[in-house]
């Protein structure tokens, strides 16, 4: 068994591109291993439930093999196993931002001249008035 820190796992998982984000995201508080936030210096292990964040998302993984070394993503993705409860709700807020952006108006191109002059009329406006 290595001995690998949760910092270099992170980086060689892909979850973060480069070890110094990864330090940010543990530091910060945002990395949990086994429900409780750690240091940088935590040997990972295998079976260790780790959660991190990941854009709008946060993955819940499994350890299933430890190494320090960065490889090819399909060779990352062998390191730890989804949960399934973290994929389900993953998709769910994928699915639900989905919808919420359906919802939102996008404008239709430059605004014409008439416009244009209402958008500068509105800005003049005094907030008094």
């Amino acid at each position: 068994m290595e001995n690998v820190r949760i910092d270099k796992w992170l980086w060689a998982a892909r979850f973060f591109k480069t070890r110094a984000l990864a330090k940010k995201a543990i530091e910060g508080g945002k990395v949990e291993y086994n429900g409780a936030r750690v240091k940088t210096s935590k040997s990972v292990e295998a079976g260790a439930l780790i959660k991190v964040p990941q854009g709008w998302d946060t993955w819940e993984v499994e350890v299933l093999a430890v190494t320090d070394q960065r490889r090819g993503a399909p060779e990352a993705r062998e390191l730890y196993r989804e949960t399934s409860q973290s994929q389900a709700r993953r998709e769910r807020e994928t699915e639900a931002r989905r919808l919420a952006n359906r919802s939102v108006m996008a404008p239709r191109g430059r605004p014409d001249k008439k416009q244009r002059r209402d958008i500068q009329r509105f800005q003049r406006q005094r907030p008094d008035e």
